[in-house]
């Protein structure tokens, strides 16, 4: 129990911190909000109107105080530029990044796990030559150009998907499905093969040790002995790398999501710093710190379930 509070408080003063940086930078930043959106042949009794509608004018101590409390209860102010609640605009992105990344996991688990141990059980083997050797080619490609290849293949040539064509989850869940697993999969390939290989190499150092010997001299079968006794201990390195692939997915794949032109946290990003939407990109920052954190501190905890060596203190 002590364990855990240590990381909650942690995690909640790292959270502050980067906050306050957040904060800090965004003043230091060379830029007025109230000029970018008002534009440049607005008159100063406009400018400062604005500002002072939108809290400008006010110091900074009392800036950043209310940002944080209304970052406390959600609330992040106004967008400059649309003028709308940003917590509405963040929630309203936040179906095409979670789908992105849910069904991207999905793809990465089912396909990696039992590769992985094909490999390691058919070591130096035709097959294990054949994937070893996609895996080498799929980690070199960059997720963008995958995703211009799926784009001209599937939606152009073959047509299985209207390029641009996003569905929103609440208007047709299986329109949104299908469109999905394209990006999806322009996110997951790359990240397939990785696992793979760091699954192949975790059971291949486990099967050197004494425990597996063991639960062979048992009668175990090669099968029982790979999937009850090596993978659960093989499966930290991966744990700690699919952690990551969580982390950076769902805090927005900002080149994928313009490739597909999906509405997801990654564009509104690029958007609001392209635009010094201020409130809006110190939301989204939050946001991807808080994934971040909550995404390591998950995979802290699963290490002591996968495997009961790891002490937490």
């Amino acid at each position: 129990m002590r364990y855990y509070v240590k990381k909650i408080v942690s995690l909640i003063m790292v959270l502050f911190l980067i906050m306050l940086l957040t904060f800090i930078a965004f003043q230091v930043i060379p830029g007025d909000g109230a000029i970018s959106r008002l534009g440049v042949d607005a008159t100063d009794e406009e400018v400062e109107a604005l500002r002072e509608a939108l809290g400008l004018n006010r110091s900074l101590p009392e800036r950043f105080f209310s940002f944080l409390g209304g970052a406390v209860h959600g609330d992040f102010g106004k967008s400059y530029q649309y003028s709308k609640p940003v917590s509405e605009l963040l929630t309203a992105r936040l179906p095409a990044t979670v789908g992105l990344a849910a069904i991207s996991i999905i793809l990465i688990l089912v396909i990696s796990v039992p590769l992985g141990l094909l490999c390691s059980r058919k070591e130096g083997g035709a097959a294990d030559r054949a994937v070893t050797i996609l895996t080498q080619t799929l980690m070199a490609v960059p997720a963008f150009f995958l995703g211009i290849i799926i784009t001209l293949v599937f939606g152009l040539i073959l047509k299985w998907f209207q390029i641009g064509g996003y569905i929103d989850p609440k208007v047709n869940f299986t329109g949104f499905l299908q469109y999905m697993i394209f990006p999806a999969a322009a996110v997951a390939v790359p990240k397939i093969a990785m696992t793979v290989k760091f699954l192949k190499t975790s059971v291949l150092r486990e099967l050197k040790l004494d425990y597996v010997r063991t639960a062979r001299s048992k009668g175990n079968t090669e099968r029982v002995v790979l999937w009850r006794h090596v993978l659960k201990n093989a499966l930290i390195p991966v744990i700690t790398f699919m952690g990551m692939v969580i982390a950076d997915v769902l805090a927005g794949s900002i080149v994928i999501e313009q490739v597909f032109n999906l509405p997801g946290v990654g564009r509104l990003l690029v958007v609001a710093i392209g635009n010094r939407d201020y409130p809006v990109v110190e939301a989204v920052v939050v946001y991807i710190a808080a994934v971040v954190l909550i995404v390591n501190f998950i995979v802290d905890l699963l290490y002591q379930k996968v495997d009961p060596r790891v002490r937490m203190r």
